[in-house]
């Protein structure tokens, strides 16, 4: 039999990939040629899209960052991605099927539920304007562009795990990015990368997670 310190108590989510569907190009589909869209959203990121906003997840303001934007990729490419950040809230479609549901499962089985996200604090205010639910759903939330402090460094997940009030061996963490999910081992926490909910259900069960 486990010991009690073994036990879960809490579970901590990544959001963009995990509780909430994210993407780009939905918003700027419908807004600009699809050639532009098609190159901005290139998995090689030709138009550093993904670097800029990454920049953004780890603390910097858009006007920090968009002189950059303007000066590497032209005015053009500067005023859309000003527009895209302006209008995040498009650029995330639904929740993940099925995500809120197992939120809700959780915490009506007794289960801490807690968010852990690299996201700028210029624009997580949206996830919780385009789906109010998750004020219910989530026991508290850590953000990066908050807090300068981000995933996989060890310090921002033990910032939560204060911040919270857990022990690590007593939590799972669940992220769509394998370095994100090494991270959390590293600190002594149990994670599972993140593919469906129905897999995220199993691999709760195998850790003693009952629903």
């Amino acid at each position: 039999m486990a010991c009690a310190s073994r036990l879960v108590t809490d579970v901590i989510f990544d959001f963009c990939g995990v509780v909430l569907d994210w993407q780009c190009r939905a918003a700027l589909a419908g807004h600009y040629p699809p050639e532009l869209v098609d190159r901005i959203c290139a998995d090689d990121d030709p138009c550093g899209f993904f670097d800029y906003e990454d920049r953004m997840d780890h603390g910097e303001l858009l006007a920090q960052v968009l002189p950059d934007v303007e000066r590497e990729q032209g005015k053009e490419l500067a005023d859309v991605f000003a527009d895209y950040i302006a209008r995040y809230n498009d650029a995330l479609p639904r929740m993940i099927p099925g995500m809120e549901e197992l939120l809700g499962d959780l915490r009506k089985a007794g289960y801490g539920v807690w968010g852990l996200t690299n996201w700028s604090c210029e624009t997580f205010h949206f996830a919780f304007e385009k789906f109010p639910q998750l004020e219910r759903l989530l026991n508290g939330t850590v953000v990066s562009g908050v807090e300068k402090k981000f995933k996989p460094n060890a310090d921002f997940y033990e910032l939560a795990l204060h911040r919270f009030g857990l022990k690590p061996d007593a939590c799972v963490f669940f992220d769509d990015t394998a370095k994100n999910v090494t991270g959390a081992q590293q600190v002594g926490i149990r994670a599972f990368r993140f593919s469906t909910a129905e897999q995220a259900r199993r691999d709760l069960a195998s850790v003693g997670v009952r629903l």
